[in-house]
């Protein structure tokens, strides 16, 4: 494992250690990893240069809404190449919230989330990119007999 050491004004030392705190990290090298993981995915997602991804999409809406459910329903039939699986909670007589979970190529899971959040009626909408790696080998023939393709987190 690589060293390194950085230098910080006492303030910013001060709230990054109470963030710590708040958040559980056991120390800063935790925290700095996890900081430096975030900015460097971010990073890759903005350049363009994460190529496949695992996501969750969540948004709330109102079930009562026109045709709404069918829409939301018909885009993921549409993108069921992309799909993993989804969760539908309802918060209320009306309002409903929804997770989906996707995998594939960044570009198509990037469009699939952004059709679904764009949809007339969904509110709070957000998707979370997470890049991940494959391991390259085809969906069939997996050396260790199981035919599906392995995916990492790529830091």
């Amino acid at each position: 494992m690589d060293r390194f050491t950085i230098s910080l004004e006492p303030q910013l030392a001060r709230a990054f250690d109470e963030l710590i705190a708040r958040r559980g990290y056991g120390n800063r090298s935790e925290a700095v990893r996890d900081i430096l993981r975030r900015h460097i995915e971010s990073d890759r997602l903005e350049q363009g240069r994460a190529g496949h991804c695992v996501a969750a999409v969540s948004y709330v809406y109102n079930h009562h809404e026109r045709s709404l459910a069918e829409r939301v329903v018909e885009l993921q039939h549409a993108h069921h190449d992309l799909t993993i699986a989804s969760m539908h909670v309802h918060l209320d007589h009306d309002e409903c919230i929804e997770t989906l979970l996707l995998r594939g190529r960044t570009t198509d899971v990037r469009r699939c989330a952004e059709q679904l959040i764009a949809e007339r009626g969904v509110r709070h909408g957000h998707c979370h990119l997470v890049p991940v790696e494959t391991d390259g080998t085809p969906r069939h023939s997996h050396p260790h007999g199981h035919g599906h393709t392995h995916l990492r987190p790529s830091t």
